[in-house]
């Protein structure tokens, strides 16, 4: 029991931490305003592992790839420490660690596909309640590489955008179909 709650505890810390590096990385990406609470918030808590990294792994295209594959190593650390602690730890090969750096990977995709669904509720409930919100631009910046390709397919219907709609349902695919397919051919490769 206590091992599970130390799992408990482990991931939720890993995953929040994973969680704001993604955030840093898509707010880089979509070159959101920097003067707010939210990206400042995110600068501040994952400056201390990032700039020593980026000194190793260089940016490509504008995209902090640093930020990235800190996401990703803490990941794969988080599941060698629930190995470790489950007691599965003896026999890791070179399969088992490719393993878990494909799953780690897959577990970064997977908090990445959530992010961009809570971005669109975000919009969403934002855009209601107070459109004139200092927020909505930043939400705006956040939301525009995943609305422009749906709405070039999807234009809007009556003034009313679908795009939202569509991303979240496109995410929800990958999450409930897609990666656990892909996971589930991992582990059967380490088996």
């Amino acid at each position: 029991m206590l091992i599970d709650a130390l799992i408990f505890l482990l991931d939720s810390v890993a995953t929040a931490f994973v969680a704001v590096l993604l955030l840093r990385f898509h707010l880089q990406v979509t070159r959101a305003p920097f003067n707010n609470p939210l990206s400042q918030f995110a600068m501040a808590l994952t400056d201390f592992a990032v700039k020593p990294v980026r000194r190793v792994v260089p940016g490509l295209w504008g995209m902090d790839l640093a930020t990235l594959v800190i996401a990703w190593l803490t990941e794969c650390v988080l599941i060698l420490l629930v190995v470790a602690l489950a007691g599965r730890f003896g026999g890791l090969g070179v399969a088992a660690l490719a393993g878990i750096a494909l799953i780690g990977l897959l577990e970064v995709a997977k908090i990445a596909l959530w992010m961009v669904i809570l971005l669109q509720f975000m919009l969403f409930v934002v855009s209601f309640a107070n459109p004139h919100s200092p927020y909505m631009s930043l939400l705006n910046a956040m939301n525009r590489p995943f609305a422009r390709r749906i709405q070039k397919i999807l234009p809007p219907i009556g003034n009313i955008d679908l795009s939202p709609m569509v991303v979240v349902l496109l995410c929800s695919v990958l999450l409930n179909f897609i990666l656990p397919w892909l996971a589930g051919q991992v582990r059967v490769g380490l088996m």
